[in-house]
């Protein structure tokens, strides 16, 4: 389902479009966002993303193509009507959102307020099968509104109000040919050229350094992984090898400052025998590698600050002694 938030520092994750790992597929996704009754945002926002990584941008105010990465700068550079054809597009597409978004707020009765339409579409590929799949979709304020079968090239209407644009849109035989064409031949063979151009970052697969760290001895153990990419990522806590969900808190991956990331998931043990301590451990798995990180949680291997003497800020120290010392 789609959801939005009316801010620009998240405006490109409105679609909630989450990814799931995979050991052999590649994607390419456009996601068009047209707002209406918003002051603080352009009418018209559209971004380029490549394995989930944004390569480009655009929107109604700079009215240019901007590209978020040096590696898609040189294929612009290298292919000008790659470049003017998203020049073209972004203009083109504007004015197609813009009349898109009137359409629905007549259909829907809607007079003022603020209004979102949202699009994403492009293709996965499977290098190993050599499968493509493609999609297209279209959101409207929160809720899915349009999708796409590839297969019949015909329109589904989730909501009962977008039934008569789908009808409208079936019966358009030149759009239909050209998502026939784009989504089976233009869309994976693009992606295989933005692969080729960005393999040294796109492709590229850093493992992570893990590290159990607790603050106290009554705090919770954190399970910390840091330097992995992609941001594609898993890491959950087991026990007796199976996943456990019961007192474990997941955080959000992280950017590092060198563009690597970082994640940490929680395990509270507060109702965890000493002796049942070796029955858990926090696993980590990188999308693309086949080795998962295994760290067993054992107390001689949590690093933490207690015991040790710390400074505070007005210059006198501190020793926290551990239990029992």
């Amino acid at each position: 389902m789609f959801t939005y938030h009316i801010n620009m520092k998240t405006l490109f994750m409105l679609l909630l479009f989450c990814h799931v790992a995979s050991t052999v597929k590649y994607s390419m996704k456009y996601v068009l966002t047209a707002t209406s009754g918003v002051t603080n945002l352009p009418e018209f926002v559209a971004f380029l993303m490549v394995n989930e990584v944004q390569v480009g941008y655009c929107d109604s105010n700079s009215k240019t193509v901007d590209p978020k990465q040096d590696w898609m700068r040189d294929l612009l550079n290298d292919d000008p009507k790659h470049m003017e054809w998203y020049v073209q597009k972004c203009s083109s597409e504007q004015h197609v959102f813009r009349f898109n978004i009137y359409d629905f707020k007549q259909r829907l009765n809607q007079t003022g307020g603020a209004h979102i339409l949202q699009r994403m579409n492009g293709c996965e590929w499977d290098d190993e099968t050599g499968e493509v799949t493609g999609f297209n979709q279209y959101g409207y304020d929160g809720e899915d509104f349009l999708v796409l079968d590839l297969q019949t090239l015909t329109w589904t209407a989730p909501r009962q109000q977008a039934f008569i644009t789908k009808l409208r849109w079936d019966a358009d035989e030149a759009t239909s040919e050209f998502n026939k064409y784009f989504y089976i031949h233009t869309c994976p063979h693009w992606l295989k050229k933005y692969l080729h151009y960005g393999r040294s970052s796109l492709q590229r697969t850093d493992l992570p350094s893990v590290s159990l760290l607790q603050k106290t001895p009554s705090s919770p153990v954190s399970c910390h992984a840091t330097g992995f990419y992609p941001d594609r990522a898993m890491m959950y806590w087991r026990k007796d090898g199976e996943e456990h969900h019961e007192d474990v808190d997941h955080g959000e991956i992280l950017p590092n400052h060198d563009g690597s990331f970082q994640i940490s998931v929680d395990l509270i043990l507060s109702s965890v025998a000493p002796e049942d301590w070796r029955r858990y451990d926090c696993v980590f798995h990188l999308s693309g590698v086949e080795d998962v990180i295994v760290t067993k949680l054992d107390k001689a291997q949590i690093r933490t600050n207690w015991g040790k003497t710390e400074i505070r800020c007005d210059g006198s120290l501190k020793t926290n002694a551990r239990p029992g010392s």
